[in-house]
């Protein structure tokens, strides 16, 4: 990835993530739904994000698709690393204490928890035997 997505470029990749390809008003309708976005300022972004070589552009019908060209695992694996580093001087226990202190996770959560740590702990026996 070139260069890290601002906050507005983020959630343009989100919908187009979910949504998979789509027209610039189609983004926008998505964007809508969260916070009043004006059409032109959703066209204006995904040109930059397109400079930027975030998303693609299709020009071969008249109205113009974008897709994302960064994935999304990439990219939040990308903005997560860069946040650890800064925030929690690169400590991912230390992050996951904080976030486990200030929000009450779900039953669910916890067991999804559990199931990651114990497949962690698999793969560091099995990569160390």
């Amino acid at each position: 990835m070139n260069s890290k997505p601002t906050e507005a470029e983020l959630e343009i990749l989100q919908v187009l993530w979910k949504d998979g390809p789509s027209t610039v008003r189609a983004v926008n309708e998505q964007l809508n739904k969260m916070k009043k976005v004006g059409y032109t300022t959703t066209l204006k972004i995904l040109q930059i994000m397109t400079e930027k070589h975030l998303v693609e552009r299709d020009e071969k019908n008249r109205t113009h698709i974008y897709r994302a060209s960064v994935g999304q695992k990439e990219t939040l694996g990308l903005l997560l690393d860069k946040f650890l580093n800064k925030t929690f001087d690169g400590s991912a226990s230390r992050m996951m204490m904080h976030l486990l202190g200030n929000h009450k996770a779900s039953a669910e959560e916890i067991e999804e928890i559990r199931k990651l740590l114990e497949n962690i702990e698999k793969e560091n026996r099995n990569g160390n035997s």
